[in-house]
């Protein structure tokens, strides 16, 4: 068990490294990187790979400071509770309030997103199933609802065997895909491609979206058994999973796609699939993406999406921000089940308005919208708390948090004009609600919200800490060997050719 700040809520540490990686990346790798990430594929072609690794780029620095503050207030509530303590209360409602309702609305989107997948899984054998996508989408956002009220255990295993499944029929799926590869698509300039720099940052933008929620277990870090080991080992890993996954996927979409056709998946609304189609690779090759993308991605977004934010909205209102309703604990699972219900049903409702294009404008604004917050947070709380202790401290912070929080406004700027505006809009809403509530109850204290640690944390048994480091020695590996390899991928067909 794990005491909250006030000593009187409790909930349960259950997740290691393993868990916070799974859970982190099963948020991401879902609606962003097979359509948006994939529409941009449509866009550059084999220069997807420049985009790519440009996100990554832009990723990698947050992603440290992330596991400097997480791993120096192991608490619930994430970029929420960074911002209340090296901004103001104000700040921070901002924070979890734009955090909130960027990853309702993701989980909401991969609910149509798997709906559109399984269905394929069948209609590649030439079967369509008689349900609607709206019924079958909504039945998977109740599902996970109930599934994470019931226990943090459940919501581990799932994430793992999701991730574990995605990668299993990922590999099957890459090998039985390699002899419709044409290797000199990668060496070929599509001749709609548009090289100016405005263009560039546009569609750095868009592929940055495959790496949003790369800080997910931040937000449950109060589940996490030794978050000061966990926190900055599964923020080292992140970044760079993604990166492989997706590097490895969009080789697959330019192998298959000629040049000339390329452009038609800028617009397309499952790239993937009709990319596959259109090179009329069916059956079995296009039932197994398709379980693939809706199981390992989907499914595994979702169960991510439902899981993190209530964990925001807890904690907000155990720090006296939203009403006490949200604070409670069930007394068997341990889990802020009032608070995953409620958000449960507003990704319901979310759903049953069946607009995909208003509910992804509203996420993208949000996403970066907080992380330019939680990146500021990070200098705000060297400076008002210089006496925390920091288990891990990111170098390079003077130069590192204005250079990416001026990176991620100019993505920003990026947006279309709705998604702009349902930003705006949402956030006024919550400024108001803040300032509405706040009024009736005072308030609370900003300092004593949590306890802020002094001295190092509580330290593993030597043979668990050993079983810790070989496991993460053993990801590390793992990951650097797939990272090179989604790299040589779009680099040696240049010699072969």
């Amino acid at each position: 068990m794990s005491k909250s700040p006030d000593g009187g809520l409790e909930l349960r540490r259950s997740f290691g490294m393993r868990e916070s990686v799974t859970i982190t990346v099963g948020q991401v790798i879902g609606v962003g990187l097979f359509v948006t990430g994939a529409n941009v594929v449509g866009l550059m072609g084999n220069h997807i790979i420049l985009a790519t690794v440009a996100a990554l780029l832009i990723t990698i620095y947050p992603s440290l400071l992330y596991a400097e503050m997480g791993a120096a207030i192991p608490y619930s509530g994430g970029t929420y509770l960074y911002a209340l303590l090296g901004l103001s209360r104000p700040m921070g409602f901002l924070a979890g309030w734009n955090y909130i309702i960027a990853i309702i609305c993701v989980a909401s989107s991969e609910a149509f997103a798997f709906t559109f997948y399984f269905k394929t899984m069948f209609s590649a054998f030439g079967v369509e199933l008689p349900v609607s996508d709206l019924a079958l989408a909504c039945l998977c956002i109740l599902f996970f609802t109930i599934l994470n009220a019931r226990g943090v255990e459940m919501t581990g295993r799932m994430a793992n065997a999701f991730m574990f499944f995605f990668w299993g029929v990922a590999i099957v799926w890459f090998i039985m895909m390699i002899p419709n590869i044409n290797l000199p698509h990668f060496v070929q300039k599509p001749a709609f491609l548009s090289a100016g720099p405005q263009s560039f940052i546009a569609n750095v933008a868009m592929v940055w979206w495959c790496f949003a929620g790369f800080e997910a277990c931040c937000s449950m870090s109060e589940e996490i058994k030794y978050p000061h080991i966990n926190i900055p080992r599964a923020m080292a890993l992140t970044p760079f999973i993604i990166l492989a996954v997706n590097l490895f996927f969009q080789w697959y979409l330019v192998g298959i796609v000629s040049p000339d056709h390329l452009e038609q998946l800028a617009a397309a609304t499952a790239p993937y699939a009709e990319a596959m189609v259109a090179a009329g690779i069916l059956g079995i090759p296009l039932a197994l993406l398709a379980a693939g993308i809706a199981f390992g991605g989907g499914l595994s977004t979702m169960n991510s999406c439902i899981t993190t934010p209530p964990r925001t909205l807890f904690a907000m209102a155990r720090d006296g921000m939203l009403p006490q309703v949200f604070t409670k604990i069930h007394p068997k699972y341990k889990t802020p089940y009032v608070s995953i219900l409620f958000l449960g049903v507003i990704a319901l409702l979310l759903t049953m308005t069946n607009s995909i294009q208003y509910v992804a404008s509203l996420s993208l604004f949000a996403d970066l919208f907080f992380y330019v917050i939680g990146i500021i947070s990070a200098g705000g709380m060297r400076k008002k708390h210089p006496d925390l202790y920091r288990p891990y401290r990111v170098p390079g912070a003077e130069i590192g948090i204005p250079v990416s929080a001026v990176l991620y406004i100019i993505m920003m700027t990026q947006l279309g004009f709705s998604a702009i505006i349902s930003g705006v809009v949402w956030c006024v809403c919550g400024m108001v609600l803040y300032y509405v509530y706040n009024a009736r109850t005072g308030g609370r204290n900003t300092e004593t919200i949590v306890e802020l640690p002094t001295r190092p944390p509580e330290e593993p048994p030597a043979e668990e800490k050993g079983l810790m480091d070989r496991e993460y020695r053993l990801w590390r590996t793992i990951v650097a060997v797939a990272v090179a390899a989604s790299l040589a991928l779009y680099i040696v067909p240049y010699f072969l050719v």
